[in-house]
């Protein structure tokens, strides 16, 4: 199924739609979930230490017979484990199966966020990760990092819906180069009874998850939806073939209600 790709600051194409694996597990159940997926046709994977599934990702990942350079894998540093980044990833890499990620996340703004970006800057000039960046970080935080060291991050995934529309995080990554990554983009399905969302699927012959993560598409960001369900699998995956016009696109602009349905980083110092 043909995908559209982005090419992120550090030169690697990611492509605009990736798999989410976050509570997928145990392991077993990541493994089936991501070969469904690649079976489907996605070649980006995301998943994290904390998460617990990386064994099965990998595994997924091995037995797929796709070439390992075909299929863009991102994982996370957790907020324990930033003592040690690079004997974190290291482990990671291990439970992958993989000699190097494509994409290496800070998955917290903690404390020690910036001294785990420099050993971050060290593993991306090694290969060990082909590209790097964060999640969870505001407008603040990416100011913060940017003005203490030398790479700006490649992406920050973040959670972004119609009900999410972060603009002005959105602005300002768009203007320094960072890709804006969605989690949860259908907002862990709490919205797919709007009427609006549901008007304009209507319009598309497209479901309203489908319209969600479209939306965030046009908008220029990468989308990870999750599923457990191999049809919605698929399904999550097909909206390349319409483009929500731009009158449409304003109405699901003007659904944003500052809802969130994971946490919020606002007051993280």
């Amino acid at each position: 199924m043909k995908q559209n790709t982005i090419k992120l600051n550090s030169g690697t194409d990611i492509p605009q739609i990736g798999f989410g694996t976050w509570q997928i597990n145990p392991s077993s159940q990541a493994k089936k979930a991501t070969q469904v997926a690649l079976e489907a046709g996605y070649r980006h994977i995301d998943t994290a230490r904390i998460y617990l599934n990386e064994k099965g990702v990998g595994q997924a990942i091995d037995e797929s017979g796709i070439t390992r350079k075909d299929i863009f894998v991102t994982t996370k540093l957790w907020n324990g484990d930033h003592k040690d980044p690079r004997k974190a990833l290291k482990k990671s890499l291990k439970r992958l199966g993989v000699d190097y990620v494509d994409l290496y996340l800070i998955h917290y703004p903690v404390a020690e966020r910036i001294a785990s970006w420099k050993i971050l800057e060290q593993l991306y000039k090694e290969g060990k990760a082909k590209a790097i960046g964060v999640s969870n970080f505001t407008v603040k935080h990416l100011t913060e990092l940017m003005e203490q060291t030398d790479i700006v991050p490649a992406v920050n995934q973040v959670e972004f819906h119609p009900f999410l529309y972060q603009k002005e995080l959105l602005d300002f990554c768009d203007k320094h180069g960072v890709v804006v990554e969605a989690y949860s983009p259908l907002a862990h399905g709490k919205k797919m009874e709007d009427p609006t969302i549901a008007k304009v699927a209507a319009n598309y012959n497209k479901s309203p998850a489908q319209i969600m993560i479209k939306w965030a598409i046009q908008h220029g960001m990468v989308v990870i939806p999750k599923s457990k369900n191999p049809g919605r699998i698929a399904q999550n995956l097909d909206v390349f073939d319409v483009k929500i016009n731009k009158a449409d696109m304003a109405l699901l602009d003007n659904l944003n209600e500052n809802l969130r349905t994971c946490w919020d980083p606002t007051d993280v110092i």
